[in-house]
């Protein structure tokens, strides 16, 4: 963690406690109580943007997408009607379609806490531009490590995965740092694998392969065939394979060879390329998308 700093966002709340090597954040949400937990992949085209809201009210969103302003024309979507916060957000590696919609909605919402790898990138005009966002905003920084625990309220939690390491200098492999993350409701799992390729995919079954069942799998980096490999499918395991893709995107995304192993598991697959914005709701039990 390189730094923390107060945030006069009242319904953020972070209390920091050292777990052996890892850090608990705990956010207080926005009095909003119910049983369910959301998650959504928002159709922002070819990138990744994803929302979650807690059983409490608890908002985070990871990734924002290209720098369209399709995440603000999402957001609205599975937001309540008028709110203006957001929790954290995460961002899980500095490329462009992951992060460049980040400075809208710094500018539209009021965000408590940002969540960054780390990953330093001084030739990327993006990403200066959000530091910059993100230094206005007043928000309270951490770097993500695998142990920190996210508080979703009522029971939820977002456990950060990888990074286990420093990756500040990856900045010519942004990919290789990506935030690999699991949303956890009661018995439903959610795995946010942002970019992350086979490498990732093999270290994090050889290091925390207990931590890698889920029902529904972000799939990774848009489909593309260096990433969800057989033996991580397997792992995993899930009900349903959720692919963030822009229509007619140019890299092919999602490819046949990806697609090839999930249909070989018998995973089901949405694309938001084909359904648009994917919202799934759990009760603790079971979760359902559509």
């Amino acid at each position: 963690m390189d730094f923390i700093r107060k945030h006069p966002l009242v319904p953020v709340v972070v209390l920091l406690a050292l777990v052996g090597l890892g850090i608990w954040l705990v956010a207080l949400g926005q009095g909003r109580h119910s049983n369910t937990l959301t998650f959504a992949v928002l159709d922002i085209g070819q990138g990744d943007a994803l929302f979650i809201e807690g059983p409490t009210g608890i908002q985070v969103l990871v990734d924002a997408g290209p720098n369209t302003g399709a995440v603000l024309r999402q957001l609205p979507k599975v937001m309540r009607f008028g709110d203006r916060t957001i929790d954290a957000v995460i961002e899980t590696h500095p490329d462009a379609d992951h992060m460049g919609g980040f400075v809208d909605v710094l500018a539209r919402y009021k965000v408590g806490a940002f969540i960054t790898p780390g990953i330093t990138s001084k030739t990327n005009t993006l990403v200066a531009a959000l530091n910059k966002s993100v230094d206005a905003e007043h928000a309270l920084i951490f770097v993500a490590r695998a142990g920190m625990v996210i508080d979703l309220g009522g029971g939820a939690r977002l456990d950060i995965l990888y990074p286990d390491i420093d990756v500040s200098g990856w900045g010519e492999r942004t990919n290789d740092g990506s935030i690999v993350a699991r949303v956890v409701y009661g018995e439903t799992e959610v795995l946010l694998t942002a970019d992350a390729a086979f490498a990732t995919e093999d270290h994090s079954l050889a290091v925390a392969s207990s931590s890698l069942s889920a029902d529904i799998l972000k799939v990774g980096h848009h489909g593309s065939k260096t990433s969800t490999g057989a033996e991580f499918i397997q792992a995993v395991h899930p009900q349903v394979a959720l692919v963030s893709v822009g229509a007619k995107n140019t890299y092919g995304h999602p490819t046949q060879e990806t697609l090839g192993r999930l249909a070989e598991a018998g995973v089901p697959v949405m694309r938001t390329d084909q359904h648009g914005t994917i919202v799934c709701t759990s009760d603790a039990v079971t979760f359902t998308c559509k």
